[in-house]
């Protein structure tokens, strides 16, 4: 009813300019009612759509093609609260399905020289009433997709909500970015789906979009050579909607914020633990003055007096390297990373040189699952074996976690976690063992709901 309102007054404006009485203004600004109907703004700069895809009940939006956004001005939606949402109204950069923007330099590689130079930002403004979040979808595919369904990452940005309503899958940590502390998710649905809930509600974000790929990946749920293929705001109502409005909407490819200050540098960079195969490094934390907020920091490496390179990543001061060379010297430095991009200088530098062998023998690690649940599970024990011909004195096992799954306890061994790795290290009183001899230690994890997967690829060193 709304649209065939208005393509009556513009008949009727047709008609007052062909009696030459007034000029339309240029692009006006449409509202959309079709499920999937969309429209391009600012030269195709954007693509604003309605995007009904898990209800058939009416919601409209009116386009802003001044200011890169829109309101919601109906919506007759009523889902219930423990399932997908109605809709993801929405504006786009990028590639979504057929459709793609111009001049947005997507599809990107996460690893592409100019990928750190990306930045979003976004005003929302929300309604009092209705079930809803107000968030960022942000798609990544292990292909240049321009089309279709992504299968890499999905990553969400939850700004707001309001109602009984949960990312997917189950919540697997806290992390502080952009200038705020975010509670993060993490599901499957045939792809990952990777979610930031910040604690205090905001109407408004501005950050680069490495910020949250970065601790992505550093958790093992994403990669960086996938691409981005687009970087959408909007909002997934479940009830009502109405009133809810992207006020502004930008994405640009040259950094564009106003934090050009950097972190200070990280210092007192240690290393303690070091085996045959692994460190564990520790700093003092940075801080971060410029507004965008401390995002992490990078691990750089080099081996003997070889150049240094970026092993990896952390959200904290603390980092657990593995899969090191025996009697080799590896030299660490650390960077602080804040949420505009804005790198500080390194760190001092350490060295330390792995053992040749772990101290007395061989060695070999078999984990057994005790008791499993819908979302966690207890693996115990964890059998550590002497398999060589002398006294083995310290022993470390790594492990790998399936993508999702968090440790959410320990016993008889001190477990550190880098990304989906874990590292396991003897305490005092079992660290020494007899040709032949065994101890054993266990921990505790969480998982998606339903997800059956268990941690392989137990070693020891």
């Amino acid at each position: 009813m709304r649209r065939v309102h208005i393509n009556l007054i513009i008949a009727a404006i047709g008609s007052i300019l062909a009696a030459g009485l007034f000029a339309v203004p240029a692009q006006a600004a449409p509202v959309i009612c079709g499920k999937i109907d969309s429209t391009s703004i600012q030269g195709n700069k954007y693509i604003v759509q309605n995007n009904i895809w898990g209800a058939d009940t009416a919601q409209c939006i009116d386009v802003d093609q001044a200011a890169a956004g829109f309101t919601i001005t109906q919506a007759a939606h009523n889902k219930p609260t423990n399932g997908a949402p109605a809709s993801y109204p929405s504006i786009f950069a990028g590639c979504h399905y057929t459709l793609c923007t111009t001049g947005s330099g997507l599809p990107m590689r996460a690893d592409a020289s100019g990928f750190g130079n990306l930045r979003t930002s976004v005003r929302m403004s929300y309604p009092s009433a209705g079930v809803w979040d107000a968030a960022y979808d942000i798609w990544f595919d292990p292909t240049p997709r321009t089309d279709g369904q992504n299968t890499g990452a999905e990553i969400m940005v939850w700004l707001n909500k309001q109602g009984s309503i949960q990312p997917v899958g189950s919540p697997v940590g806290t992390v502080s970015l952009a200038g705020g502390t975010w509670q993060v998710w993490f599901g499957n649905t045939g792809w990952n789906v990777i979610s930031y809930v910040r604690t205090s509600a905001t109407s408004s974000l501005d950050f680069a979009i490495d910020t949250f790929l970065a601790d992505a990946i550093s958790r093992g749920y994403a990669q960086r050579s996938w691409y981005l293929t687009s970087v959408q705001a909007g909002f997934e109502p479940w009830v009502g909607g109405t009133g809810l409005a992207v006020n502004a909407f930008s994405y640009t490819t040259s950094g564009g914020g106003t934090d050009t200050t950097p972190p200070t540098t990280p210092s007192g960079l240690t290393a303690s633990g070091t085996t045959s195969s692994g460190t564990n490094l520790s700093w003092t934390a940075s801080t971060d003055s410029g507004g965008s907020g401390l995002a992490g920091y990078d691990i750089l490496r080099a081996t003997g007096t070889g150049s240094f390179a970026q092993v990896g990543t952390s959200t904290t001061t603390s980092y657990a390297d593995s899969g090191l060379s025996a009697a080799t010297t590896y030299r660490y430095q650390v960077r602080a990373r804040d949420g505009a991009g804005n790198l500080s200088p390194v760190s001092n530098t350490v060295s330390v040189t792995t053992s040749t062998g772990g101290g007395g023998g061989g060695c070999s690690a078999v984990g057994t699952v005790q008791n499993a649940w819908s979302n966690g599970y207890v693996v115990q024990p964890v059998t550590v074996t002497n398999t060589g011909t002398a006294t083995k004195n310290g022993w470390t096992v790594t492990f790998t976690l399936p993508a999702g799954h968090t440790v959410t306890g320990s016993w008889n061994a001190t477990l550190s976690v880098s990304g989906q790795t874990v590292t396991a290290r003897n305490l005092s009183h079992n660290g020494t063992l007899a040709p032949g001899g065994s101890t054993t230690f266990g921990f505790q994890a969480s998982r998606p709901n339903g997800n059956t997967q268990a941690p392989s690829g137990y070693s020891c060193s």
